[in-house]
């Protein structure tokens, strides 16, 4: 499968399996969705489980909040990540808040769907990476798998989680893993042994954190489209790094990183957002707080500028394999 196909498989997987689910968003119903990951559910469903609604970001999740407060569980579709903000007092104040602040009376069972990040030339207003802002957030979940196997089981669990789930899909991996190299011709999922997805229900744990490659040399810490650029920045430098994808980014698998910088004692955080106060901020404190004795060279960090991602310069913004491969060699050569 490919990513829009594993998805739609784990929408389709719950819609049957539990009538408290329910699917909606700005074009998911008739039209099946921007990138048409929710294509045919509403013929196969109906209208009243999967349906199309207004131009309100606010309207949506607000809505779903109420949904989920009674006993539905709601999967809405944000249709781009950037498209979110007209919705954070409803992610921020009352999804998030709502268990808490009813001492467990109600909960907000309901997941989020957004496509986000770059290298699809979307420019400013459809490449951003927002999850450090989710992170930032007390009471929510925050996930962004990097192929499709992973996305299906993380889905599920998500919708069954009685918590709220931010679910970040990179839109550049939906059809194919991408390696950071825009000039050679796509790879497609059905290449690709992650792409064998199961027809039926399984699960992959939230807060579980995945080794995507094994290594002796450094540990990478990243995840989404930035495993795969790390992939061919371990080939292309030979070095033998430890590719940590983390899948959950918050609660994430804190175990399997300090393992593996104990072990490598040199690490590179890399993702694809913003710089500063980026999600890899986070990242490199934790790694200096529980493994500080194991460090054998200063934490490298890699990422995207502090810019609005331009249209003009994709691939000057986008953190590629020659980037992450020069952190590589940074953090091997130190003393």
């Amino acid at each position: 499968m490919t990513m829009i196909q594993a998805l739609r498989s784990a929408m389709d997987v719950m819609l049957a399996r539990d009538d408290n689910v329910v699917i909606y968003g700005q074009d998911v119903g008739y039209f099946g969705g921007v990138f048409r990951c929710t294509d045919g559910l509403q013929a196969k469903y109906g209208k009243s489980r999967v349906f199309d609604a207004p131009i309100s970001e606010g309207g949506i999740v607000g809505t779903a909040v109420g949904m989920a407060a009674y006993g539905l569980r709601p999967v809405v579709e944000i249709q781009f990540a950037d498209y979110f903000y007209p919705a954070s007092d409803q992610i921020v104040s009352e999804a998030a808040r709502l268990r808490y602040r009813s001492a467990g009376d109600f909960t907000a069972s309901m997941t989020i769907r957004m496509p986000c990040g770059g290298g699809i030339y979307g420019g400013q207003t459809h490449s951003q990476s927002p999850e450090a802002m989710f992170t930032h957030v007390c009471g929510l979940r925050t996930v962004m798998p990097s192929n499709p196997y992973d996305a299906k089981g993380l889905l599920i669990s998500a919708i069954e989680n009685d918590d709220p789930v931010i679910f970040l899909e990179p839109k550049r991996l939906y059809n194919g893993p991408f390696d950071g190299h825009h000039d050679k011709p796509v790879v497609p999922w059905s290449q690709h042994k992650l792409g064998e997805v199961p027809e039926g229900y399984y699960t992959v744990p939230l807060d579980s954190a995945s080794v995507f490659r094994p290594g002796q040399d450094l540990t990478v810490i990243t995840y989404g489209t930035m495993v795969f650029v790390s992939e061919a920045a371990a080939l292309e430098t030979g070095i033998d790094a430890e590719i940590i994808d983390l899948r959950s980014i918050w609660p994430l698998d804190l175990d399997t990183i300090v393992n593996s910088v104990k072990k490598t004692g040199r690490c590179v955080v890399v993702h694809e957002a913003t710089r500063t106060s980026g999600f890899g901020a986070e990242l490199v404190a934790l790694v200096q707080e529980h493994c500080f004795y194991h460090l054998e060279a200063p934490i490298e960090r890699v990422t995207g500028w502090d810019t609005p991602y331009p249209h003009a310069q994709e691939w000057a913004y986008f953190p590629g394999p020659d980037r992450v491969g020069a952190a590589f060699k940074r953090a091997m050569e130190a003393a």
